[in-house]
């Protein structure tokens, strides 16, 4: 198994106590294997991951979404993850 390419994304966190409420933001990245896909949470065989897109949001970033064949994920991204979905659909081929 071998890394192909990575990308960071971001994941937002309310975290509340008695007396404040912020948002705390975790940066994190997303692995892709010739075999798989994992983030932080979740690990995607490369043969159940039909599609990847992206949207712009705001000035900057947007969401990536992975559509695989148990439903779409998405993932908060600061800046365009173009050459990360070119090298799935390269390698997928």
């Amino acid at each position: 198994m071998y890394l192909i390419a990575e990308q960071p994304y971001f994941k937002v966190q309310r975290e509340v106590s008695s007396i404040e409420q912020r948002d705390v933001e975790y940066e994190r990245t997303i692995y892709m294997y010739n075999e798989k896909i994992v983030t932080q949470h979740r690990e995607f065989s490369i043969e159940n991951v039909l599609d990847m897109s992206y949207r712009v949001i705001g000035k900057e970033g947007g969401l990536l979404y992975l559509h695989t064949n148990k439903g779409v994920y998405s993932y908060t991204v600061k800046s365009s993850p173009q050459q990360f979905i070119n090298a799935f659909k390269e390698h997928v081929k």
